[in-house]
């Protein structure tokens, strides 16, 4: 594990491509066997294989007690270490090395650390999980013990893409990248990919049923223009659904949902999967799981009380009733026959596989309708009407696109646009994450409750993205002299600053001071024209709130409608 280190050292050491894939493939030729495998799967940033439902199971103050302990340090110094990065892997090493802590016993093999895994997800108890964690830790020296939190943390941190890990195997092997991505996506598993690439066995992976593809990505683009620029004309445009898209895995006698993360969510909406319970039919449909009331789609807000429920009581589901909207089929078959992979077809050819289907016809279940359009002034009519609905936006999609799981590709388009945007005061500031850990780059954002005395500010949300880096050095400076009060990483600063926010949606919310709270919010810029008081107010947002509470149908097809995107 201490070399496996040591090669993400040197990965996180260069920005070059070329230098990244070198190192990778020199690495990767040396190693054999299951140690081929695990270095693969640890370079993903996960302890186990991506379809492998298995969580470890241990957070942050179990870790930070463990490490701190090891450290013989006083409570709360791995809290110090991570301020002074913003990376859990960076403070967990240097509160070691700081401590002079240099492992004690024979340093870990990858397979030891693999097996240290296993055991810490199937302990029963946070002592237990405690534990078996501390065996594994208690062995490492700093660097080893970095490299270990890594992957417990899910984030490597190393500036390494799936992207590099890919052309590293197809380099390490000699074997066409095309063919490892091929393989890495039905098999779900890229450190078997590198084995089979290794034994110049690709064209052994196969789609296997109840092991959920990544979901096929769309890139954003700005506006109508961009979409025609891109796809040409005519496109296929369908309603950018405000649900949770979820993958419908049928087989047999079984069927089983998954979440975009990949995580069996079968038992948060049975509802679902007794209505493809006794089809004729075998495969993987791709689509959104919508709160559904009487042919409307409920608000997302709504739909969230459905999320984490493994087991969801008959009122809960009496209140939200949900359905699957289906809006492509990845896999396919006459049921008890082989299951076919549709992936390479045209999306035009797989959109006639899901309407013969008929999904329609049964309850909690329907078909995304989609629309022909020609130009821009028909991209504008059906945003607008999409909006109406109470949608996100649209998707716009090539009818000849084939699916590419997990990845952001041309053939998938989404367009949105704000809401609108809202005025607000920055009454607090957060040092960043990633590149911008030495940085204030975290506003939490207010607006003035025109219904109290004096017109005091209440929170309405915290946003990251829309500023360059440099006019986030410019206000890290002045919000560091204005900082009122600080909490750990929060500044609480003086109520000066104004920001312009874009959302897509304001719901209500539990969460902040007003009562409200913006989906996907963004600094769309500074306003140093504005004084405080010239901030949007309450009453504003109340308004926007009910114009979006107005919003109508979804456009789904049901009981036997059809689609007019042929």
């Amino acid at each position: 594990m201490r070399r496996w280190a040591d090669v993400a050292q040197q990965i996180a050491a260069t920005t070059r491509t070329s230098q990244k894939t070198a190192v990778l493939a020199d690495y990767l030729r040396s190693l054999d066997g299951r140690d081929l495998a695990l270095a693969v799967t640890f370079l993903t940033g996960r302890p186990f294989p991506e379809r492998d439902q298995r969580t470890l199971g241990i957070g942050w103050a179990a870790l930070a007690g463990l490490v701190e302990e090891l450290a013989g340090a006083p409570a709360g110094s791995l809290g110090t270490e991570y301020n002074l990065s913003s990376d859990l892997a960076t403070a967990v090493g240097d509160l070691l090395a700081r401590h002079d802590h240099g492992g004690l016993g024979t340093p870990p093999t990858l397979v030891d650390v693999a097996e240290a895994f296993a055991q810490t997800a199937a302990a029963r108890g946070a002592a237990a999980k405690r534990d078996a964690m501390r065996r594994l830790l208690e062995r490492c020296d700093p660097p080893t013990a970095r490299a270990v939190a890594r992957v417990l943390s899910g984030d490597m941190r190393i500036g390494l893409r799936s992207g590099h890990l890919e052309a590293a195997i197809a380099a390490a092997f000699d074997v066409p990248l095309a063919d490892v991505q091929w393989a890495g996506m039905l098999s779900g598993d890229l450190g078997q990919t590198a084995l089979l690439a290794r034994r110049g066995a690709l064209a052994e992976a196969e789609l296997a049923m109840f092991r959920p593809l990544k979901t096929m990505l769309a890139s954003p683009v700005a506006d109508e223009a961009e979409v025609l620029r891109r796809l040409g004309a005519p496109v296929w445009v369908e309603d950018k659904y405000d649900g949770i898209r979820a993958q419908l895995h049928r087989q047999a006698d079984q069927v089983r949902l998954f979440s975009r993360d990949l995580k069996d969510v079968t038992g948060s909406f049975p509802e679902v999967a007794t209505a493809v319970a006794d089809e004729p039919w075998d495969g993987i449909l791709d689509g959104e799981l919508l709160g559904w009331r009487d042919g409307e789609a409920l608000p997302f807000l709504q739909l969230q009380t459905r999320l984490g429920r493994k087991k969801p009581s008959a009122r809960l589901l009496e209140q939200v009733p949900v359905i699957f909207v289906a809006f492509d089929v990845l896999a396919l078959a006459r049921r008890g026959q082989p299951v076919e992979p549709l992936l390479r077809q045209p999306l035009a050819q797989r959109r006639r596989r899901l309407e013969a289907l008929e999904l329609g016809r049964r309850s909690g279940m329907g078909i995304a309708q989609l629309v022909t359009v020609e130009d821009e002034d028909g991209l504008r009519l059906a945003f607008d009407e999409a909006r109406v609905r109470g949608n996100e936006g649209l998707m716009v999609k090539d009818p000849d696109s084939i699916y590419t799981p997990g990845r952001r590709g041309h053939g998938w388009l989404k367009l949105k646009k704000a809401l609108t945007t809202l005025d607000c005061v920055v009454v607090g500031v957060e040092v960043g994450h990633g590149k911008r850990h030495g940085v204030l780059s975290d506003y939490t954002f207010a607006v003035r409750d025109d219904g109290a005395d004096g017109g005091r500010l209440v929170t309405i949300g915290k946003a990251y993205s829309g500023l360059t880096d440099a006019e986030i050095a410019e206000m890290t400076e002045w919000f560091r002299e204005h900082t009122m009060r600080q909490v750990g990483r929060f500044h609480v600063v003086e109520p000066s600053v104004v920001v312009e926010v874009a959302f897509d949606v304001i719901h209500r919310s539990n969460r902040h001071d007003s009562g409200f709270a913006l989906r996907f919010p963004r600094i769309h810029r500074l306003r140093p024209d504005k004084r405080p008081n010239e901030a949007d107010t309450l009453s504003t947002v109340e308004r926007l709130h009910a114009a979006y509470e107005q919003g109508g149908r979804f456009r789904v097809i049901t009981r036997g409608e059809t689609s007019a995107g042929d």
